[in-house]
Protein backbone atom coordinates (compact mmCIF):
# COMPACT_ATOMS: atom_id res chain seq x y z
CA UNK A 1 0.00 0.00 0.00
CA UNK A 2 1.24 3.55 -0.93
CA UNK A 3 -0.04 6.81 0.45
CA UNK A 4 1.20 9.88 -1.32
CA UNK A 5 -0.62 13.29 0.98
CA UNK A 6 -0.35 16.30 -0.36
CA UNK A 7 -2.71 19.79 -0.12
CA UNK A 8 -0.85 21.25 2.61
CA UNK A 9 0.30 24.76 3.20
CA UNK A 10 0.25 28.42 5.08
CA UNK A 11 -3.26 29.76 5.83
CA UNK A 12 -4.33 32.54 8.21
CA UNK A 13 -6.65 31.23 10.74
CA UNK A 14 -10.42 31.20 9.65
CA UNK A 15 -8.69 29.97 6.24
CA UNK A 16 -9.53 26.52 5.07
CA UNK A 17 -7.56 23.83 3.06
CA UNK A 18 -7.92 20.92 1.93
CA UNK A 19 -5.53 17.75 2.17
CA UNK A 20 -5.63 14.39 -0.37
CA UNK A 21 -3.85 11.11 0.32
CA UNK A 22 -3.69 8.85 -3.02
CA UNK A 23 -3.69 5.19 -2.06
CA UNK A 24 -2.87 2.56 -4.41
CA UNK A 25 -1.78 -0.97 -4.08
CA UNK A 26 -4.84 -2.84 -3.14
CA UNK A 27 -8.43 -2.56 -3.01
CA UNK A 28 -9.62 -1.06 0.03
CA UNK A 29 -13.23 -1.61 0.21
CA UNK A 30 -12.41 -3.70 3.87
CA UNK A 31 -9.96 -0.55 4.52
CA UNK A 32 -10.69 2.48 7.61
CA UNK A 33 -7.98 5.76 5.77
CA UNK A 34 -7.49 8.01 8.27
CA UNK A 35 -5.38 11.52 9.17
CA UNK A 36 -3.35 12.01 11.90
CA UNK A 37 -0.84 15.26 13.19
CA UNK A 38 2.03 15.67 14.54
CA UNK A 39 2.66 19.36 16.63
CA UNK A 40 5.58 20.16 17.48
CA UNK A 41 6.69 18.65 20.60
CA UNK A 42 3.94 16.92 20.69
CA UNK A 43 2.62 12.85 20.50
CA UNK A 44 1.36 12.25 17.26
CA UNK A 45 -2.77 12.67 17.27
CA UNK A 46 -6.15 11.49 15.84
CA UNK A 47 -7.98 13.73 13.68
CA UNK A 48 -10.15 11.81 11.38
CA UNK A 49 -10.78 8.18 9.95
CA UNK A 50 -13.80 6.77 7.09
CA UNK A 51 -15.19 3.21 6.49
CA UNK A 52 -13.83 2.96 2.99
CA UNK A 53 -16.74 0.63 2.16
CA UNK A 54 -19.68 2.45 4.02
CA UNK A 55 -18.20 5.73 4.96
CA UNK A 56 -18.83 6.30 8.12
CA UNK A 57 -16.90 8.42 9.68
CA UNK A 58 -15.19 9.31 12.99
CA UNK A 59 -13.60 12.68 14.65
CA UNK A 60 -11.64 13.44 17.07
CA UNK A 61 -13.84 16.31 19.23
CA UNK A 62 -10.79 19.12 18.82
CA UNK A 63 -12.06 18.78 15.41
CA UNK A 64 -15.57 18.18 14.96
CA UNK A 65 -17.59 20.63 13.03
CA UNK A 66 -14.50 22.02 11.09
CA UNK A 67 -12.81 18.83 9.11
CA UNK A 68 -14.63 16.95 6.87
CA UNK A 69 -13.21 13.33 6.03
CA UNK A 70 -14.67 12.03 2.83
CA UNK A 71 -13.68 9.52 -0.41
CA UNK A 72 -13.26 9.59 -3.79
CA UNK A 73 -15.58 7.44 -5.63
CA UNK A 74 -13.59 7.51 -9.11
CA UNK A 75 -10.37 7.02 -7.22
CA UNK A 76 -8.91 5.93 -4.41
CA UNK A 77 -8.39 9.02 -2.42
CA UNK A 78 -9.40 10.71 0.86
CA UNK A 79 -9.90 13.81 1.47
CA UNK A 80 -9.65 16.21 4.51
CA UNK A 81 -11.46 19.57 4.22
CA UNK A 82 -10.41 21.59 7.04
CA UNK A 83 -12.14 25.15 7.57
CA UNK A 84 -12.13 27.52 10.29
CA UNK A 85 -8.29 26.89 10.70
CA UNK A 86 -6.87 27.56 13.80
CA UNK A 87 -3.14 28.15 15.20
CA UNK A 88 -3.27 25.08 16.97
CA UNK A 89 -4.16 23.17 13.61
CA UNK A 90 -0.42 23.91 12.83
CA UNK A 91 1.13 20.02 12.45
CA UNK A 92 2.30 17.89 10.25
CA UNK A 93 -0.41 15.61 8.67
CA UNK A 94 -0.41 12.11 7.50
CA UNK A 95 -2.49 9.67 6.17
CA UNK A 96 -2.82 6.07 7.07
CA UNK A 97 -4.64 3.40 6.49
CA UNK A 98 -5.72 -0.09 8.27
CA UNK A 99 -7.63 -3.10 7.53
CA UNK A 100 -10.82 -2.80 9.17
CA UNK A 101 -9.34 -6.23 11.51
CA UNK A 102 -6.38 -4.41 12.69
CA UNK A 103 -6.19 -2.31 15.47
CA UNK A 104 -3.26 -0.24 14.34
CA UNK A 105 -2.77 1.56 11.21
CA UNK A 106 -0.08 -0.09 8.98
CA UNK A 107 0.35 2.11 6.21
CA UNK A 108 1.79 6.14 6.29
CA UNK A 109 1.57 8.77 4.06
CA UNK A 110 4.93 10.89 3.93
CA UNK A 111 3.36 13.63 5.81
CA UNK A 112 2.30 17.36 4.73
CA UNK A 113 2.72 20.74 6.75
CA UNK A 114 -0.14 22.77 7.56
CA UNK A 115 0.47 25.82 9.14
CA UNK A 116 -2.12 28.56 10.65
CA UNK A 117 -1.02 31.87 11.27
CA UNK A 118 -2.71 34.12 13.73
Amino acid sequence: VQLQASGGGLVQAGGSLRLSCAASGRTFSRYYMGWFRRAPGKERQFVAAIIWSDTTTYYADSVKGRFTISRGYADNTVYLQMNSLKPEDTAVYYCAAKDSERLTYDYWGQGTQVTVSS
